[in-house]
């Protein structure tokens, strides 16, 4: 059946939208698609159910084989919705709200109607598609099998940290993933509702003897966001391809689609002028957008043919680190404890924000503001099987209670303005926005 899915044309088109985006025009070898990362998930989806089954056949229940059919196929479907570019793609159709720029929008579309729909309830009866899309869907894991596939120990967690990791030649944080499978196992654990305990739920846990290599992965995965997703390089290109895109649906709106330089029939132009339309939505991938840049390059409108030509040409913006630049404004003067250091930190996003409430004072500038915690702790995600649970003492405990690294994780932040080359007045402005907002000791060089 799952054999029956990949043929199918949304699945195969995964094989032309790239995992990483706009990454390989910093690290060359990140070309890796979409279509290879869904086979991984798949891959290790089987091998964290082998764990299941494996703990299960100890005496602790029964291996629920239907959930366990839903979980495996929703880890293989799971991203069938991503548009050209990915994520990237998806900020623009946040700010025109177009729900069909969602991935998981068109994955639940596909999933439950089309034609990876069909092939689902023709295997396993009617109903089966639906049961995958609400496993997609969820926020947050309800069950053991639910972990499998969205959970912050899950399938595809386990894949693109180790494909992105290889694929980018960044070799800091090895994790040993082996290892961690062979210490999975299954536990009960205690569900409380308003500090009251309420009953027990399985869920997925790692035996002591994986506790380091554990940890390892909760920071090795966050190392990736600093040092290659949220590489300033691939950020910048990324609003290149937002104000682009924004651009090319302002004229067609306008029923000026000829100044793009796109022919009418262009992908592009059909998706502007329909964008509910989900065929419209599935002609388009990273191809599609990379083969018009030429043509986009001789665009009668002036942001279109200036946008299309840096992006082919690797002419990327000139980034302005807001947050690093407050940081050095309020560095301390010597060595710091951990609650000095929390509070400085705290008081760098405080400063953070007001340059940004003041971000409109210069409106050439393009601004990139973002915030990622290391790991969401119970209190946060209310759910046990999305936590990482480590057994201590005979009883399942979350990893951040017993790593002080761990636990004490600040969050990444980003928050980035990015101009032109060689634009000094907007430069200029962007700095004396950040001198008179951010107090603290000046920089010589500024």
């Amino acid at each position: 059946m799952l054999w029956r899915v990949i043929q199918t044309r949304p699945f195969q088109r995964l094989r032309r939208v790239k995992q990483l985006g706009f990454s390989e025009l910093v690290f060359p070898g990140a070309t890796h698609t979409r279509f290879a990362h869904s086979l991984g998930v798949f891959h290790t989806a089987r091998q964290l159910l082998a764990s299941v089954q494996r703990s299960l056949g100890g005496g602790r229940g029964d291996y629920n084989v239907a959930q366990a059919r839903f979980a495996l196929t929703a880890a293989l479907v799971h991203d069938v919705g991503h548009g050209m570019f990915s994520h990237a793609f998806e900020a623009v159709g946040k700010i025109l709200n177009l729900p069909l720029a969602r991935h998981e929008t068109v994955s639940d579309r596909l999933i439950r109607s089309g034609e990876i729909g069909v092939v689902l309830d023709e295997t396993y009866g009617r109903g089966f598609a639906d049961n995958v899309a609400d496993l997609i869907g969820r926020e947050q894991p309800k069950t053991l099998y639910d972990a499998v596939v969205t959970s912050q120990f899950d399938a595809d967690r386990l894949d693109y940290m180790q494909r992105d990791r290889m694929m980018t030649g960044v070799h800091s944080g090895a994790v040993d993933v082996t290892w961690l499978l062979q210490n999975l196992e299954v536990a009960d654990v205690q569900v409380t509702s308003d500090e009251e305990k309420v009953g027990t739920i399985q869920t997925l846990v790692l035996g002591p003897k994986a506790f380091h290599v554990a940890e390892s992965y909760v920071l090795a995965l966050f190392h990736l966001h600093p040092n290659v997703y949220f590489h300033k390089a691939t950020r910048g290109a990324e609003q290149i391809l937002r104000v682009l895109m924004l651009r090319i649906f302002e004229l067609v709106r306008a029923d000026l689609a000829s100044k793009t330089g796109l022919p009418a029939n262009h992908p592009l132009i059909q998706f502007a002028k329909n964008p509910d339309d989900l065929n419209r939505v599935l002609a388009l991938d990273d191809s599609v957008l990379l083969g018009g840049l030429s043509m986009m390059a001789e665009a009668e409108d002036v942001g279109i043919k200036r946008r299309s030509a840096q992006l082919s040409e690797r002419r990327l913006l000139r980034c302005i680190d807001i947050w690093e630049a407050a940081a050095e404004r309020l560095s301390p003067a010597g060595r710091e404890d951990t609650a000095a250091r929390a509070a400085r930190i705290a008081r760098i996003n405080l400063a953070c924000n007001r340059v940004m409430e003041r971000a409109a004072e210069a409106p050439a500038a393009l601004f990139d503001n973002y915030t990622r915690d290391p790991y969401k702790r119970f209190q946060d995600s209310r759910t046990p099987p999305n936590q990482i649970h480590i057994l201590q003492g005979g009883r399942p405990r979350d990893m951040a209670e017993l790593s002080v690294v761990v636990a004490s994780a600040e969050p990444f932040r980003i928050c980035r303005a990015y101009i032109e080359r060689g634009d000094t007045a907007t430069e200029d402005m962007l700095r004396n926005i950040i001198r008179t907002s951010v107090p603290g000791r000046s920089n010589p060089n500024e």
